[in-house]
């Protein structure tokens, strides 16, 4: 792997920190972070990160911060969006990624976490 894959990889490492059972993996040939078998993110190119969400969270966050968040024509309809590793915070890079982790990871670890987090 790149230096640049390397760095790009290593902020989406750090912001999924705290997330359970989230393992390296690759995704069309480039470094990814899984769930299982599922998909949390991975990495599209030195600047460019493929994030799973909803296509109603997306819709929002292609409206919301468009500096940040974008899509391809390949992407249209698909329950990913594109981000720009360069102008997301580790702070909201983390909170896609457990957004993501959230409807990625099987519904009985979602439960334990959830209930560790709410004391």
């Amino acid at each position: 792997m790149s230096n640049d894959l390397s760095r790009a990889f290593e902020k989406l490492h750090k912001a999924a920190e705290g997330l359970p059972e989230v393992v390296e993996g690759v995704s069309y040939g480039t470094p990814a972070l899984k769930i299982g078998n599922k998909l949390l993110c991975r990495i599209k190119d030195a600047e460019t990160a493929v994030l799973s969400c909803s296509l109603e969270d997306k819709q929002f966050l292609l409206e919301a911060a468009p500096e940040i968040y974008f899509e391809t024509e390949h992407y249209v309809g698909w329950p990913a969006i594109l981000v720009h590793l360069d102008a997301i915070s580790l702070d909201e890079l983390h909170l896609r990624l457990e957004q993501a982790w959230l409807r990625q990871a099987p519904k009985t670890l979602v439960k334990a976490w959830k209930t560790r987090h709410a004391l």
